[in-house]
């Protein structure tokens, strides 16, 4: 992450905490609030960590067409089909004889 991604991270989680602190002023203890204190705690653990990590080096983007499968738009043969049963909406109705 560069610096000035890192910086902005920080800066959101200081103005997060803040804000918190003064939900805290208004909702005190509440169990919602503390899991938020808990959550912003977490967040910045993460973001120090998250800064003392590698980058990841960049992924090629190239497809290989070799392994790209076309499937065509055209409608499938029923014959395909025959005998198969739907799994979840409870099978063909066969006839009875």
């Amino acid at each position: 992450m560069s610096t000035t991604e890192m910086s902005e991270l920080r800066r959101t989680i200081g103005q997060l905490r803040q804000c918190v602190g003064a939900l805290r002023a208004r909702y005190g203890e509440a169990p919602a609030l503390r899991r938020l204190v808990n959550d912003v705690e977490r967040l910045d653990i993460d973001a120090v960590e998250l800064d003392q990590t590698p980058p990841v080096p960049a992924q090629p983007t190239r497809v290989d067409r070799s392994e790209v499968v076309p499937v065509p738009d055209t409608p499938y043969d029923p014959a395909l089909w025959q005998g198969a049963d739907d799994e979840g909406v409870g099978g063909y109705q066969r006839d009875q004889r």
